[in-house]
């Protein structure tokens, strides 16, 4: 399933890791640079470099807060939101293909059976919560 997912998001330009990033930013409509490394689990600085890889295909912009100069707000550009939705278009086929002789109940059920499997590996997004920009949901 990951070479799947990972081809049919090569001609795109967009590896998993944009992808997660970008899916978050449309989540939470924007969050600052620190929240986004908490929530992704990134070190700053690798983050940095995962940003300006987007920035350059220009998914995403990057500003100052107004109410903290200190701080970067990234956010989805429509281009980002356009090339995500194509992202999640090119995985749904990659899943029919790989997931294809199950049936919607049968797929119901491992989608249930995968979140109660990984439930213990939930991240505590609190730390990032509290860093979200005032007005957008806190939760990851």
């Amino acid at each position: 399933m990951r070479l799947g997912a990972e081809s049919a998001l090569a001609p795109l330009g967009l590896r998993p890791r944009h992808l997660v990033a970008l899916t978050v930013l449309r989540d939470l409509r924007g969050t600052t640079q620190q929240a986004l490394s908490t929530m992704l689990q990134i070190d700053r600085t690798n983050l940095v470099g995962l940003l300006n890889e987007l920035e350059a295909d220009e998914l995403i912009s990057r500003r100052r807060s107004s109410d903290d100069r200190r701080r970067h707000i990234v956010e989805l550009t429509d281009a980002g939101a356009k090339r995500l939705a194509q992202a999640e278009l090119a995985l749904a086929a990659t899943e029919d293909d790989v997931l294809g002789t199950l049936d919607g109940e049968q797929r119901e059920t491992l989608y249930r059976l995968l979140q109660q499997a990984s439930a213990g590996h939930v991240l505590d997004c609190s730390a990032a919560a509290a860093d979200a920009l005032p007005g957008t949901p806190g939760a990851c």
